[in-house]
């Protein structure tokens, strides 16, 4: 079995201050995490960033901040940046404008839409469309972010149109209110029916966060972790995220899977 690639997702759009102190919001903060966890085991960086309020932002130049910081302190993890829906305005051109960064490896490309617990998780055919261009005219590669089995199929329609290449890589994101449940039934069928050469991960959204990942972690699949998914360790411990990357560490180890470097994981998934 190959090695097993953790993906940090240190901030998403949800968390603040308030709700666990542990929220890296500050560039600094962002990027601290980031060089942490990469020691810890982490291989990919799932980055979102924040306005000077804390609010989530699509702001390139602020992204722009984070991947000349981590370049500039020879951070060597991947760096995927968030095109997601609640970084502000609902637009290509607002959601795609980091694409051009060219330290950019990777971007989430979320293949149709869904309900998030308060809002829309909007993603119109077109603004599919233009930000899968924009991800390729620039070399990067989509991380597409299924939330529910319709965005698979969806992705599986893009690669035949041409939109999408192959081989794809999926993060299946399990148990958001309003989307698909995170149990393992639902995750063996995401996983059978992705597009032959496809390689995955899994975000397993709060209290389905250990068991999603852990059953990712036995079919052979990488895994997603970090505050934008779980915000406590427990019933009555706020997480870090080197608390969640350790956590992720000792489990693949007592199920016989190897960390995969930076560059390992690169290899894996074809950059």
């Amino acid at each position: 079995m190959e090695k097993l690639i953790i993906t940090l997702a240190h901030t998403g759009n949800v968390p603040t201050k308030e709700l666990n102190p542990n929220t890296p919001i500050t560039i600094d903060e962002i990027v601290e995490d980031i060089k942490a966890c990469r020691e810890l085991g982490a291989s990919v960086a799932h980055i979102h960033v924040r306005d000077e309020e804390g609010k989530p932002t699509s702001d390139r130049a602020l992204f722009k901040q984070v991947l000349d910081r981590l370049d500039a302190e020879r951070v060597d993890i991947i760096k995927q940046v968030s095109t997601g829906a609640r970084g502000g305005e609902n637009t290509i051109a607002w959601r795609g404008q980091m694409l051009d960064l060219k330290n950019a490896e990777m971007a989430s490309l979320s293949t149709g839409s869904s309900n998030f617990p308060t809002s829309v998780n909007a993603n119109s055919p077109d603004l599919i469309e233009a930000l899968a261009k924009k991800m390729y005219d620039n070399g990067i590669k989509p991380e597409i972010e299924a939330f529910d089995v319709g965005m698979i199929d969806n992705a599986k329609r893009l690669l035949k149109k041409g939109i999408l290449k192959g081989p794809l890589h999926f993060n299946l994101v399990m148990n958001v209110p309003g989307a698909i449940a995170g149990n393992p039934k639902n995750l063996l069928h995401m996983v059978e029916i992705l597009p032959e050469g496809s390689t995955f991960n899994v975000s397993g959204i709060g209290s389905s966060q250990v068991p999603m990942l852990t059953m990712a972690i036995l079919l052979g699949g990488h895994v997603r972790t970090g505050l934008e998914d779980v915000i406590k360790y427990d019933k009555k411990t706020l997480a870090s995220n080197a608390m969640l990357v350790e956590r992720v560490v000792r489990i693949a180890k007592e199920l016989g899977r190897e960390i995969a470097t930076p560059d390992e994981a690169r290899k894996i998934l074809g950059l």
